[in-house]
């Protein structure tokens, strides 16, 4: 029943987080960038607010603690959320869940800055190398219709500020005495503060509401920020990491196959391969080498020893 309950989870997280760029497309139509992701931010903030509450929790007093988290919700949440925003109005979805799947690889030459993280060699240097192959092979910069534009960038910049978000986070929130739904929702609330300051800038253009738009940033901010959070606490504590980390290889299938279904987006075999060659790579760089197992003690000496 257990492992039923996680698999549930996984394909919930799944489609939730690889839905997130296919209903950022349709917010896009009435929104612009900067109104989607303050929505977006407001309405998961409510969402994760309460469920601390519910949980009988509260959010965190201490000073030190929003000073720190002030970082994460700029880089995890404000910044990245409005790259992905920017980036789609003229990348696809699909290639936009493709180039988010390229976190990991930014985790793995980020994390050494912040002294965390193993030694980069063999099988995880091979990883990386395939993986920012197969990122040059999505951008195509040697044909005209590749994908080297300002919005592609916004894309990868946004992917690697999760990267070192998470890096951050490992390193500076974790272990703090804070829950972690009770941390999400003080991060988004920060996140949501830090928005508000954009909107004077670019956030007072026309807004141009249908429901389809509608029932987008409510699925978006609701679901694959609010809930979606929770579900992956939960993931965490009851499977571990390595279940939560599955999720990722599933984000770009979602994507991909969301924007060709339903919004028409071009899937070729270029596309495919593309993505296959990000995830082998993604997954090369998972690779820990095994600790070195002492050699047995040979039963004489054990002998020796116990005479």
């Amino acid at each position: 029943m257990g492992e039923g309950k996680a698999l549930l989870r996984m394909g919930a997280l799944a489609l939730m987080w690889g839905s997130s760029f296919f209903w950022i497309k349709f917010g896009l139509q009435a929104f612009s960038p900067v109104q989607l992701v303050l929505a977006r931010l407001v309405l998961g903030a409510l969402v994760l607010v309460g469920l601390v509450y519910l949980a009988k929790d509260r959010l965190p007093r201490q000073r030190r603690f929003w000073l720190l988290i002030a970082f994460a919700a700029f880089f995890h949440n404000a910044l990245p959320f409005l790259l992905f925003a920017i980036g789609e109005q003229t990348v696809d979805s699909g290639i936009t869940g493709v180039l988010n799947s390229t976190t990991p690889l930014w985790v793995v030459l980020i994390a050494p800055l912040f002294g965390t993280g193993d030694r980069l060699g063999g099988a995880r240097a091979f990883g990386l190398a395939i993986g920012l192959a197969g990122t040059l092979l999505i951008f195509a910069p040697w044909n005209a219709s590749g994908l080297l534009s300002w919005g592609a960038v916004a894309c990868l910049i946004a992917a690697a500020s999760y990267a070192l978000a998470f890096v951050y986070e490992g390193k500076y929130l974790s272990g703090n005495g804070v829950s972690p739904v009770a941390a999400a929702a003080a991060q988004m609330l920060v996140a949501s503060g830090m928005m508000l300051f954009a909107v004077p800038v670019a956030g007072l253009t026309p807004i141009h509401l249908s429901p389809i738009a509608v029932i987008a940033v409510l699925i978006l901010g609701a679901g694959s920020t609010g809930i979606a959070f929770k579900l992956n606490y939960q993931l965490l504590e009851s499977e571990g990491a390595v279940a939560a980390s599955i999720v990722g290889y599933l984000l770009p299938v979602v994507s991909v196959l969301l924007g060709s279904l339903f919004l028409g987006e071009t899937l070729n075999l270029r596309v495919i391969a593309d993505m296959v060659v990000v995830l082998g790579g993604v997954a090369l760089t998972r690779v820990r080498r095994r600790p070195a197992v002492a050699p047995a003690t040979p039963p004489l000496a054990v002998a020796a020893v116990a005479d």
